[in-house]
């Protein structure tokens, strides 16, 4: 299956009753890349994201998740692990307790190697020495990475990604980055985000798509960096160079010449 893309998904369409939310959408998402979804708010990207994880059913159209089928339908252990925006740890067990739940759910491994695969987990994201402490006893980076670690204990090659960077200070922001590029770059994982971080944009993935609220579907799809730089898309450019509509760009202030 090496040659087909992770995900495929055709002409997909998203709604609730008589509301259209995404219509025709298109697109695959390539082995070993990070895959971006963006866009304004409502426009959909998390209810895509939850579409794609199986969650939700779609309107119309097709998903195809390594080449096996709709996520919704494959049967047995998932084969992608997802970390929700807040972390979605749970507040009164450890960080180890909180890996533990998918291989206590999902493989009937004795307890010793359930605990050695989380706390593997847990050292991989730079958390071992904390395996013992709860959600409210770190900081807010450190919760992703523990979200990050949960997700990643049933050893998926797919991970989904909700608002990765939301919340955490710049210095977090980066080393969360980092974290996720060597997960893509050292050990061939598939990393889909839903992200609005511009920054972590430019940073981290390979190619996305922009969602348009008005267009009710994908208005752009590409490498960020050329998105920002070449496209003739009014929104997208405004998404990407962080502009409003009829704004003029902000220049640095002249330097004060001292005579």
């Amino acid at each position: 299956m090496s040659g087909l893309p992770h995900i495929d998904v055709t002409d997909l369409a998203i709604g609730w009753g008589d509301r259209l939310l995404i219509e025709h959408a298109t697109f695959a998402v390539r082995r070993a890349s990070c895959f971006a979804i963006l866009g304004g708010s409502g426009c959909g990207k998390s209810s895509l994201l939850r579409h794609l994880i199986g969650l939700e059913k779609p309107k119309a159209g097709r998903i195809i998740i390594d080449g096996l089928g709709d996520p919704a339908q494959l049967s047995g252990a998932p084969g992608f692990g997802v970390m929700f925006q807040s972390g979605a740890l749970f507040g009164s067990m450890d960080l180890l307790d909180n890996c533990l739940l998918p291989l206590q759910a999902w493989t009937d491994l004795p307890d010793v190697e359930q605990r050695d695969l989380a706390r593997a987990k847990l050292e991989l994201v730079g958390l071992g020495p904390f395996a013992n402490l709860l959600p409210g006893e770190i900081s807010g980076g450190m919760k992703k990475r523990a979200g990050i670690a949960r997700a990643m204990v049933l050893e998926p090659d797919l991970l989904f990604f909700d608002e990765p960077s939301a919340g955490l200070d710049p210095i977090s922001a980066v080393e969360l980055d980092d974290l996720i590029r060597s997960l893509i770059d050292d050990l061939g994982i598939t990393v889909v985000i839903v992200t609005h971080e511009l920054p972590s944009i430019y940073r981290i993935v390979d190619e996305c798509i922009v969602l348009d609220k008005e267009a009710r579907g994908i208005t752009a799809r590409g490498a960020p960096a050329e998105l920002r730089d070449h496209n003739q898309i009014p929104f997208v450019n405004h998404f990407f160079n962080r502009t409003a509509p009829g704004s003029k760009p902000v220049r640095a202030p002249a330097k004060e010449v001292v005579p």
